[in-house]
């Protein structure tokens, strides 16, 4: 369901199949669109922005690295972000500037969150938050630099969730 967030909407979506896990885990899936709204907030994009969250499984994941990104294995989470000009013919001279989509493995949540240790509210909000600032054009990929500057960020940002360390 789409949420207007202050500047942002985030529209989370369950797969069809996984409502009950995400239930049974004690999962809010808006948590994720929190998240999200918060690192936009803190890197400060202004003006309307939208971005579509997937909670999937591993599987909806690794066929989805496969296809996008050549990658044959599952993942926890992936982003799509648009990178085509914002064009008001295309989403109307109102409408939010779309960011992207993000994909999020409830299989990798619980796993993950288990393996360090926090909740998976935590790990949720956290790879939803890591999601986001690729949409933004961070990537941990390109050295140390990049790396510390997205965990700084996705910190400040489950800081503000009430999700520290």
């Amino acid at each position: 369901m789409a949420r207007p967030m202050a500047d942002y909407t985030i529209e989370v979506s369950v797969a069809e199949g996984l409502e009950e896990r995400v239930v049974a885990a004690g999962l809010d899936p808006d948590l994720a669109g929190r998240a999200v709204a918060e690192v936009l907030r803190g890197a400060g994009v202004a003006g309307g922005a939208e971005v579509g969250v997937l909670l999937a499984d591993d599987a909806r994941l690794h066929e989805l690295n496969r296809s996008y990104r050549g990658v044959d294995a599952p993942t926890d989470v992936l982003s799509f972000g648009d990178d085509g000009p914002a064009t008001p013919f295309v989403t109307g001279p109102a409408a939010p500037r779309y960011l992207g989509d993000i994909a999020i493995s409830l299989d990798r949540v619980l796993a993950q969150a288990e393996e360090y240790g926090h909740s998976s509210a935590r790990e949720l909000a956290y790879l939803a938050a890591h999601g986001a600032l690729h949409l933004l054009g961070y990537d941990h990929e390109r050295g140390a630099e990049d790396a510390a500057a997205m965990r700084e960020r996705e910190e400040a940002a489950l800081a503000a969730l009430g999700l520290s360390r």
